[in-house]
């Protein structure tokens, strides 16, 4: 049974929340003159009415309810991008309707850059030349923040980044982890609803992921925000986003719960299981296949469909003195990967008209 976007979202369609963010058949498309090969053929492209057009969105329709973290997934080139940009106003749609917290965001420009956040891995709006916190006063003063509500948030946000020690460096000699702490502030500072994060942790070492993770679900928790994550980390999809939107191809393959999606798509599960007191290549089960072994250690591989994994382990551990034993989780990489390779839509992105 294939998983439709509408069947992965009939749980979270039972919501009594109105949605923050709403899409419906959203479209964009980008042009360019269709340049035959030859001579002349760049002065041939001043005059001809041919083009060739790409749907990097392709009529996408998802919605999210307030205080979601929703982690909008894809590989380069799937159209994430895209959307984002549509979502804050930078991109008009060809076609196709997108409310944020009741606004369209193209038209309105200034109330909706209040409403939202927004990371992008790779660019900062901090000023390049300014220590951070007079980046940080800057923003308070475009968004006209009450200077006692301003000290409060920037402490708080301080503490949890632990900006301390470089808070009154230029951006410029910042790390690539620093700066990102400090981008993550200046779009909550003035406490938008909605918070957009595009690969916020590229590049970064564990500690400063651990950093921004930790960030992102105390904004999220605490504070209710409204979070939408683009990434190609799969850990960070892992420890905060309970919700994904998968899109291919500027369409969506799959919107639901993270742990529907590994049910749905995970076929195989291993279980490893350690021992001293006997020889693990001698292990065997009628409800698992043994995949690897050594003296000390044995997998073995079972499927979920038709064996549950007590079973396997109550056959394992009443039949072999097994001193450790373990059920691994399936790997989400690996079921993205595989959702990629088994839903990737047949037709070509590029029609010439």
């Amino acid at each position: 049974m294939q998983h439709t976007p509408s069947d992965a979202r009939s749980g979270h369609e039972g919501s009594l929340a109105t949605p923050i963010i709403e899409v419906a058949d959203l479209t964009k498309e980008f042009w360019r003159p269709d340049v035959r090969p030859g001579r002349f053929a760049g002065t041939r492209s001043l005059f001809t009415r041919a083009r060739k057009i790409t749907k990097a969105v392709d009529g996408i329709s998802f919605h999210i309810d307030p205080g979601e973290l929703v982690g909008f997934l894809g590989p380069n080139g799937a159209g994430k991008s895209t959307t984002i940009k549509m979502l804050t106003g930078i991109l008009v749609p060809t076609s196709g309707t997108v409310t944020v917290a009741g606004q369209v965001p193209w038209r309105d420009r200034r109330r909706n850059a209040r409403t939202i956040g927004a990371v992008f891995g790779q660019r900062t709006q901090l000023w390049y030349d300014l220590p951070l916190r007079d980046s940080f006063e800057i923003i308070r003063d475009l968004y006209t923040m009450d200077p006692a509500t301003y000290r409060t948030r920037l402490g708080e946000f301080t503490e949890l980044l632990d900006l301390d020690e470089f808070i009154d460096t230029p951006v410029r000699s910042l790390s690539l982890g620093q700066r990102m702490r400090g981008d993550l502030v200046a779009a909550m500072l003035y406490a938008p609803p909605i918070l957009y994060l595009d690969e916020p942790t590229v590049g970064l070492d564990v500690v400063a992921k651990g950093k921004i993770r930790e960030f992102v679900a105390e904004v999220n928790a605490g504070r209710g925000t409204t979070v939408i994550l683009t990434t190609h980390d799969m850990d960070d999809v892992e420890r905060l986003c309970r919700r994904v939107v998968i899109i291919d191809h500027g369409k969506i393959l799959y919107e639901g719960d993270v742990e529907m999606l590994k049910a749905q798509y995970v076929t195989s599960r291993d279980i490893v299981v350690h021992c001293t007191d006997f020889d693990a290549t001698t292990i065997s089960s009628p409800f698992a296949q043994v995949v690897s072994a050594d003296p000390f250690k044995a997998t073995l591989r079972f499927s979920p469909e038709t064996t549950a994994a007590p079973k396997v382990v109550h056959d394992l551990t009443s039949r072999y003195p097994i001193t450790d034993l373990s059920v691994l989780e399936p790997d989400l990489e690996d079921v993205i990967r595989q959702l990629y390779t088994e839903r990737t839509p047949a037709a070509a992105r590029s029609t010439g008209s």
